[in-house]
C-alpha cells in the first residue's frame, strides 16, 4: 500500500471541511446583514449581562480548579489504552497500574485535604 492510497482519504476529508469551513465563514463575512444596534454592541458574556468591573481579576480559586480538573482528567485517560491492551501486558502491566492509581489516589486525597475542592464565593 502506498503512502498516498493510505493516507489521501483522509486528507480529502480534512481539505473538503475546511473548504466547506472557509466557504460558510466568507459567506456569512460578505454575504451578511449587518445592522449593529446599541443592544447588539453591549458587553454579553455566557447567556447574561456582564456585572462587574472589567479591571477586577478573576479569583485564583478558579484557575486551581481548572488545572485540577485538567489534571485528573488527563491521568483519567492514561487508564483506557491500560484497559483495552490489559491481556497482554500481564501481571506487569496490572501492578503498573496498581501504582499509577496509587499516587493518583494520593494526589487526589492530598488536594481534598488542602482544600482546593471546596468552593468558596
Amino acid at each position: 500500500m502506498t503512502l498516498i492510497t493510505k493516507y489521501g482519504p483522509m486528507f480529502l476529508i480534512i481539505a473538503v471541511a475546511a473548504a466547506v469551513a472557509c466557504l460558510f465563514f466568507a459567506g456569512a463575512t460578505f454575504l451578511g446583514e449587518k445592522k449593529p444596534t446599541a443592544e447588539k454592541n453591549l458587553p454579553f458574556e455566557c447567556g447574561s449581562e456582564s456585572s462587574g468591573g472589567r479591571h477586577i481579576k478573576l479569583s485564583v480559586k478558579f484557575y486551581l480548579t481548572a488545572i485540577l480538573f485538567v489534571v485528573f482528567d488527563i491521568e483519567t485517560v492514561f487508564i483506557y489504552p491500560w484497559a483495552v491492551q490489559f491481556r497482554a501486558l500481564g501481571w506487569f502491566g496490572l501492578f503498573e497500574m496498581f501504582g499509577f492509581l496509587v499516587v493518583v489516589v494520593v494526589a487526589l486525597i492530598y488536594v481534598w485535604r488542602k482544600g482546593a475542592l471546596e468552593w468558596e464565593s
